[in-house]
């Protein structure tokens, strides 16, 4: 390999690296932000409630398919958050053969409140960074966001704010 090669190959790893660190700094704070909710809801429930706010109000069928689950595991999920509060069920005004899943209030709270505590986690982070190197670090980070497609998972498992 020549000797440019081997700086591009190297540069390359740096860039990979670098971008694997900053990508376990983003898990770690939405970890975090779903600590602050685990003692209500189990990773699988707010999993639904993320798809109900990302999507609006969605049909058993749909929920089962975004967790790719059997429809009883998704019934049993939504089930529990009807329990809770958090999620109502109403027949479809389109076809009432089929249940429609909304959040309630209680329900939105919680999916706003893990959501705001993800971007002031990263507003934190953002403000560690040295003033005039921050406008960079948005544009690069947006630009590897649109390069790798621009969007999280439906279900809303990696989504990190509301305003996509």
């Amino acid at each position: 390999m020549e000797k440019s090669e081997k700086r591009s190959a190297t540069g390359r790893r740096e860039q990979v690296d670098a971008v694997l660190r900053a990508a376990d700094v983003l898990l770690h704070l939405a970890a975090q932000s779903v600590v602050e909710v685990e003692d209500r809801v189990s990773l699988p429930q707010l999993r639904v409630l993320v798809l109900v706010a990302l999507h609006g109000p969605q049909n058993l069928g749909a929920v089962a398919r975004e967790l790719g689950v059997h429809a009883s595991n998704a019934t049993r999920t939504c089930d529990r958050l009807v329990v809770a509060g958090l999620l109502s069920r109403r027949e479809d005004p389109s076809d009432r053969r089929f249940l429609q899943l909304d959040l309630t209030p209680e329900g939105r709270d919680l999916v706003e409140t893990m959501i705001e505590h993800r971007r002031q986690s990263i507003a934190e982070v953002i403000e560690k960074i040295p003033a005039d190197s921050r406008g960079s670090v948005a544009s690069a980070m947006g630009a590897f966001a649109d390069a790798g497609g621009g969007l999280g998972s439906d279900d809303g498992r990696f989504t990190l704010g509301l305003g996509r």
